[in-house]
């Protein structure tokens, strides 16, 4: 990849902020963006594009400052990083055609043209009815350990190998039962 301006590479940080715009906020503490109440399903990589457009909106972000940001350089197709643009455009109710909130700027890149609000939510203030840590109650831990196995994706496309994913899962519960 050519053309990666080290200057402008911003990753994404950890910080805790909400970042409002019309009616959306998106938290990037809990990871999460809502239209109204409504939470948006949104893919990661998708939300990792918008996190970076938005926290990058007072300039142009290239498609290398993208690669960089949310792929770590790794080399994507150009189908990868557009479905990625239309799929925060789509979560943020734009379009290719109006781009009211994403821009597409012909040979130069993106930028995200929204007015942002940002709110910063430090570790213990109450936000959207939940209580900070101190406030909860304790929890209570079984008697016994316990463990969740999550099912395993068949990522072959072959429909016929599903029974090999399912097997795998079964096959750790079973392992795992012997010992519990």
């Amino acid at each position: 990849m050519l053309g990666l301006r080290p200057d402008l590479e911003r990753p994404l940080p950890d910080s805790k902020v909400r970042y409002l715009f019309e009616d959306y906020a998106l938290d990037t503490d809990r990871r999460e963006l809502r239209h109204g109440t409504d939470l948006v399903a949104v893919e990661p990589q998708v939300l990792d594009v918008l996190i970076y457009l938005i926290r990058n909106r007072d300039r142009v972000v290239s498609r290398d400052d993208l690669l960089v940001a949310v792929w770590k350089g790794r080399i994507v197709s150009e189908s990868a990083l557009t479905s990625r643009i239309n799929g925060a455009r789509q979560a943020v109710g734009d379009s290719g055609n109006k781009q009211r909130l994403i821009k597409t700027l012909l040979r130069r890149g993106f930028r995200f043209v929204a007015t942002v609000r940002e709110e910063q939510t430090p570790m213990g203030v109450a936000r959207s009815g939940v209580l900070p840590q101190s406030s909860r109650p304790p929890l209570i831990l079984p008697d016994k350990p316990s463990i969740a196995v999550l099912p395993f994706t068949n990522m072959s496309g072959n429909p016929d190998q599903e029974y090999f994913s399912d097997g795998m899962t079964d096959d750790i519960i079973t392992e795992l039962s012997r010992f519990f």
